[in-house]
């Protein structure tokens, strides 16, 4: 009995050793840190020059710079319809 408990824990191991293998996705790497701070410096420098706050520029740069990254990452092409 116990012979057949084990052979029958081994089967579900392989099968789902498989499954999670032929699942696996590939994600596309991107230099995250090099583009999020280039990014971040060129808006900051840009939103600064427009005579705007620190803590403002700082902000909507850091949230400019996120959304960006995170839709290079996922590779997300928008299309602006209106």
């Amino acid at each position: 009995m116990a012979k057949k408990i084990a052979s029958a824990a081994l089967l579900v191991m392989m099968c789902l050793l498989v499954f999670v293998a032929a699942i696996h996705h590939h994600v596309p790497k991107v230099d995250a840190d090099h583009m999020y701070g280039h990014c971040f410096t060129s808006c900051l420098d840009n939103c600064d020059s427009q005579g705007q706050g620190y803590t403002f520029c700082e902000m909507k740069c850091d949230t400019d710079c996120f959304n960006e990254e995170v839709t290079a990452k996922l590779n997300i092409k928008f299309s602006n319809k209106n």
